[in-house]
């Protein structure tokens, strides 16, 4: 497919201005709702970071402390699909997952276990949103709880979620040393550690060092891989928005400031990734977990990018 620099210049542009009103109208709806069975609001809604859409606040009831935190592309400002859900992580911060290095247990940091599941975490939750937005407004569904939009709410999922504590780089037994992770259990299949608050400050951060390039070309390559999808490009099925956000993450700065011209950049930048040596030392944009955790899905992540250059005809 032939493209000129005109049609990149459109497709790294946010999506819209409302962007930012959806995500503020989703966790203001959340947290509503479970203000609505009891909670109470202890930190007011704000940005996690400046110049992202990743709006938190803070609920307690009883002896439960939760934070909600918008995440995933609407809160990283790459959303380029107006259909698409806005996710709310529902954290549950005082019930916590730990890893430890060899030796060490709960013992060592005075922790003790609790009988409070993640999937009695996740029933609750629901209860509490069916019991705000009423019967056939919220499907509960593998990972996650979507709650039905309409003239004044938001189409939004609810991510119940646990906070995880790595404890493997801490020897001062510090309770508060830990590199803090969600853990998602899902219906089917094995937990997931997620890290958002990385990933959101970690763009940010690469976004501002690129002079705001780098989100720019990260919308760039989630419209074009869309265009794939439409022209039945199967490779454009096995990898994720996530993951080629997470894959321009660890491209050198300079090549997204060295060419103005956006056809002649974004040339470059998968020139550089036609060329990499450097798959397996890739990281996830959080920097913590690698870019391709099985030989899958570096395999699907390679192929990709080949047909990329294959659809990619620039136009000058």
């Amino acid at each position: 497919m032939e493209f000129n620099n005109e049609m990149l210049i459109s497709y790294s542009k946010p999506l819209s201005f409302t962007e930012e009103n959806r995500c503020k109208n989703a966790i203001q709806m959340i947290s509503t709702a479970l203000k609505n069975e009891g909670y109470s609001e202890t930190e007011g809604i704000t940005l996690s970071f400046s110049d992202t859409y990743a709006y938190e606040t803070r609920l307690k009831k009883g002896s439960r402390e939760i934070k909600l935190l918008v995440q995933g592309s609407y809160a990283n400002k790459t959303n380029v699909k107006a259909s698409s859900d806005v996710d709310v992580a529902v954290i549950q911060e005082n019930v916590f997952n730990t890893n430890y290095r060899a030796g060490v247990t709960d013992k060592n940091y005075g922790f003790s276990s609790s009988a409070y599941r993640s999937d009695q975490y996740k029933k609750d939750i629901y209860d509490d949103l069916i019991s705000y937005f009423g019967p056939g407004s919220v499907e509960w569904n593998n990972k996650c709880l979507s709650i039905e939009g309409n003239s004044y709410r938001t189409d939004s999922d609810a991510v119940p979620a646990r906070r995880n504590r790595d404890y493997r780089g801490d020897y001062r037994m510090d309770s508060t040393n830990y590199v803090g992770g969600i853990r998602i259990v899902p219906d089917k299949g094995e937990p997931i550690v997620n890290y958002p608050e990385q990933h959101i400050e970690n763009g940010r951060n690469k976004n501002n060092s690129t002079n705001h390039y780098f989100k720019k070309n990260v919308r760039i390559i989630k419209k074009i891989r869309y265009l794939m999808k439409d022209a039945r490009i199967s490779s454009a099925d096995n990898v994720s928005s996530f993951m080629l956000e997470s894959l321009l993450w660890n491209i050198p700065d300079y090549l997204f400031t060295t060419e103005a011209d956006y056809l002649k950049k974004f040339e470059g930048i998968l020139n550089y990734i036609k060329n990499s040596s450097s798959w397996d030392e890739y990281k996830e944009a959080n920097g913590i977990k690698p870019l391709c955790g099985t030989a899958q899905e570096k395999s699907n992540l390679i192929q990709f990018i080949t047909d990329l250059n294959n659809f990619f005809e620039p136009v000058y």
